[in-house]
Order: structure tokens, then sequence, then C-alpha cells
């Protein structure tokens, strides 16, 4: 039994399509189960509720071989490590109680880089967490995600620009959510690893946000012009729409840390380049979005 957790997320939904198809028995927790599609709730149990809660997470981790782990995102929260590590705790405490094989998370890029890194660090220390517990781990360690461009398609479509607190030339690795989740559906069917470590996910090539427009330009056919957003107007806009303060400091503390380097601090290897180049992601899943 494989469990999975944020299973209308983007990146869950893929890694259930993923373990469907293999046939492996498959149980997911969900808050809302009207928002899984019918191919999906009629083909898995579902455990209702959150999974930061301690009597869904020992239900639904009762004779699971593998979990795929991942901590839902929480702009209201009192802190970022309220956000990671607290809402984690049941679930630590239930790896061992229920005897769970192995665990795959969804973490970042930036372990032994010096400094606050806000998101980042609190999902770093939230890897440290889950492998304490001694439960088998592979944290997927990632790059910022071409799927997160999708969060401006109506400014990519009426105004023809990108807006990042990134700095326009600054190459760095860029991964799809479909590679994410097709590296933790390896994991999650292969029982012959054990112990804990990092799986990089970085993606075929470095880009800046310059290449970037250039080739959505290309795609979509229009001009696309990235603009960098100062950092602090970045804070002060994820406020404006519901962040914390607590949060809205670790997003721009990320993206403070990416600017000055994070992403680019993994050595590139082939075990761990993925496949989409981001024209192809445009192609398939930006192009369709912004024409839609």
């Amino acid at each position: 039994m494989i469990v999975v957790t944020t299973p209308t997320g983007s990146i869950g939904n893929q890694v259930i399509a993923g373990l469907l198809r293999s046939g492996e028995p498959v149980r997911v927790i969900a808050r809302d189960p009207s928002r899984l599609s019918s191919q999906v709730s009629e083909r898995v149990e579902v455990v209702r509720g959150s999974h930061g809660d301690a009597d869904v997470v020992g239900k639904a981790f009762a004779g699971a071989d593998a979990v795929f782990w991942l901590v839902p995102p929480d702009p209201r929260a009192t802190s970022v490590e309220a956000a990671y590590l607290d809402f984690s705790r049941p679930a630590c405490d239930a790896f061992r109680s229920q005897g769970v094989g192995r665990v795959v998370g969804v973490s970042a890029l930036g372990r032994g880089v010096p400094g606050n890194a806000g998101n980042v660090s609190a999902s770093l220390a939230l890897d440290d967490l889950i492998a304490s517990t001694g439960v088998s781990y592979r944290a997927l360690t990632m790059p910022s995600f071409m799927d997160n461009l999708l969060r401006q398609t109506e400014a990519i479509r009426s105004q023809g620009m990108i807006f990042s607190p990134i700095s326009a030339d600054l190459k760095a690795p860029v991964c799809a959510t479909r590679d994410i989740a097709d590296a933790a559906v390896r994991l999650l069917l292969d029982p012959s690893w054990s112990g804990s470590g990092d799986v990089p996910v970085l993606g075929p090539e470095d880009l800046s946000f310059d290449d970037m427009a250039q080739i959505m330009s290309e795609v979509l056919g229009r001009p696309i012009r990235p603009q960098q957003v100062p950092v602090e107007a970045y804070r002060s806009g994820l406020t404006d729409h519901g962040f914390s303060e607590a949060m809205a400091q670790a997003m721009a503390d990320m993206a403070t840390a990416k600017n000055n380097g994070l992403d680019n601090a993994e050595p590139r290897t082939p075990q761990a380049t993925t496949p989409t180049t981001f024209r192809q992601w445009c192609e398939e899943v930006l192009k369709p979005a912004v024409l839609a």
C-alpha cells in the first residue's frame, strides 16, 4: 500500500496517475474527497481529513509500505516553523508507530548553504526531522518550478510580462512538476533503497528569466518581458494578498537566498537532470493555459 498526501495538488495528482498505472494499491488523504476526479476516487482508498492531524495519519499510514509526503501551503501560518515542522510532527510520530517502510518527500535545494532561506530552511529542517524517525527517507530537492509561472497566466496574457523578485539575468536550474512526480513514483515503487538522502531534480538546463521570457515569446508568438520586483515590494504584495507577516517574510527570505545563488549550489549530474525542457513545457502546458 502506498499513501499519497495532497492528492489534488499539482504534484500529488501526477504522482497518483503514475502509481495507478503501475497497478499498486493506493490510499490518499484528502480534506475534500469531492475534489478527486471520478477516475481517481473509484480506484483508490480515501481517508478524509488533514494530513496534519494525528488521528488521520494514524489511520492512513496503517499497513503502508511507502508514503508520499508534501506539506501543503499555509500562507496564514504564525511562523514558517509551524507551517512545516509543527504540521508534520503527527506524521513523524505515525511513521514510527505504524511501521512505515519508506517516505518520499518534496523539499528544496540549499543544504549546506549558510544563512536564512525562509521556506527552504524550514523544508530542510523538516527533512532532518523525518530522517530522525528512522524511516527510510528520500528528499526530492528542487529549484523553482516551471509550473509556478501558471500563477501569472493573466499577466502574461494581458500585459505580456512576468514578474519575479529574482534578477532577470541570473541563470539557475528550473524543473517541471511532472518530472518531480515521475521521480517520486520511481522511488515509491522501488523497495530496494533504505537510509536517508537527497535526490536533486534540476531540469535539463539553467535559465534566467530573460531566457524564459524569450522562449515564451517564441512559443506564444507575442513579446513577453520580465520585470524584477524589489524584495520589499514582493513581501508587501504577499501580505496584501492575505499572507501572514511571518510567511510573507519567509517567502522574501527565500527569494533573497535564490537571488544570491542558492539554487546554483548543487552540481549538475546526469542523474539529477530531468527531461522536460522549458520550451517543451511552454508548448504543452503554458500555451494552452494562456490561450484558454
